[in-house]
């Protein structure tokens, strides 16, 4: 997605002959993405990797599904106060989604016992709280707090946990995948020197070369379904790759913002775009310098998005009742803005220690009945002045 890897034991072209000291054919893998018109990566095993017989799907997350119709309004969930516990591949709560995107909270407290494929999205997860791998055939991403974590679609993956460590994250579920904005790039697909981070702020897999686990067993979503499969060899046993389709993380504070003499919209605080979403940082940052400036979000009606705002930490100049964990949620079709007293309060303010993760969404968003189980009741009633 960044840039092309080359790790380990590859030949000198594609699709030729490569063996191992014994004289070992190795077997080559091609991961393409838009059939073979898009991004790739080649990889090499030890073993056929297309051998797989059925088994149970024994793991898997529950698929979202509408909660029944309730009033248009502004929401605010409280994902602090959602059930922790289990493997990733079965903590993950979706609360809020669309044909394009789930967003979901996962608070695991275990590693995954099995493989996962997902044959469906992209996900993004952000690391609200924990440290971990993210450990795939392509090698290892060690992941922190506040970071965001890249697992591409189809890619073989589990998560392994840091010992004594409390886990809390984001994960959006991104269906028509996830990329860099294309004016972030120059000609040739490098990042430009205006985009708001760098080649450098990405961390890439460490690779070691085959591994092997011990483990078996995986699971493959595809179609919002969990289907089981178990394998004869480690599907860990990459001797090396090459290619631009690979796992990543990102920490949220590379992100480089946007100062203005009045107040930028939203979209200066693009991160990550995917189909019908942009995902947005807020980090901490200066305010506004005119000196007339109001640093405070005006009130606005935005009449194609639905917002979905996840509260990290800091001063929350808008909001208030809200905290760390916290989920807005703003539809269309009505205004929203700060709460009152908030728009004067910040005239005057020189920064803001906010950080928050923002999804703009083209298609209307419905809340899951996980999502209105957690839900703030007087959250529409509290912009009442």
């Amino acid at each position: 997605m960044i840039e092309r890897l080359a790790y380990g034991e590859i030949p000198k072209k594609h699709h030729i002959q490569l063996r191992g000291p014994d004289g070992a054919l190795r077997w080559e893998e091609c991961v393409t993405l838009g059939g073979f018109e898009d991004a790739f990566t080649i990889c090499y095993h030890l073993h056929r990797p297309h051998e797989q017989r059925f088994a149970d799907a024994a793991h898997g997350w529950t698929i979202p599904e509408k909660a029944p119709a309730a009033h248009l309004a502004k929401r605010h969930f409280r994902s602090q106060d959602l059930k922790k516990g289990g493997a990733p591949i079965d903590a993950r709560i979706p609360l809020i989604f669309n044909e394009d995107v789930v967003l979901g909270v996962v608070q695991p407290d275990r590693d995954d016992p099995v493989y996962l494929v997902d044959g469906d999205a992209d996900t993004l997860f952000f690391i609200h709280e924990g440290n971990g791998t993210l450990r795939t055939m392509f090698g290892d991403v060690r992941f922190g707090k506040d970071d965001y974590v890249f697992v591409p679609r189809g890619l073989l993956h589990r998560f392994l946990l840091e010992p004594g460590t409390d886990q809390y994250w984001l994960s959006i579920e991104c269906h028509g995948g996830l990329h860099v904005p294309h004016q972030f790039r120059n000609g040739l697909g490098q990042l430009r020197m205006d985009a708001p981070y760098c080649h450098r702020d990405f961390v890439r897999p460490t690779f070691e070369g085959p591994r092997d686990e011990g483990i078996r067993d995986m699971v493959v979503k595809r179609r919002n379904r969990f289907h089981g499969f178990t394998v004869p060899h480690s599907p860990l046993d990459v001797v090396g790759w090459d290619g631009t389709v690979y796992p990543w993380a990102f920490p949220i504070l590379a992100f480089q913002p946007r100062v203005s003499s009045v107040h930028l919209p939203p979209t200066w605080h693009g991160t990550f775009a995917a189909r019908g979403a942009l995902i947005c940082s807020f980090v901490p940052r200066l305010t506004d310098f005119h000196p007339e400036a109001i640093p405070c979000p005006y009130p606005h009606s935005s009449v194609d998005v639905d917002e979905i705002l996840f509260y990290v930490r800091g001063n929350f100049t808008s909001r208030r009742g809200v905290g760390p964990g916290s989920i807005s949620f703003h539809p269309s079709g009505i205004p929203h803005g700060p709460h009152p007293g908030s728009y004067e309060k910040s005239i005057g303010h020189t920064r803001t220690d906010e950080l928050a993760v923002m999804l703009d969404c083209a298609k209307p968003l419905d809340p899951t009945p996980a999502a209105l189980g957690i839900e703030d009741a007087g959250y529409q009633d509290s912009f009442i002045e």
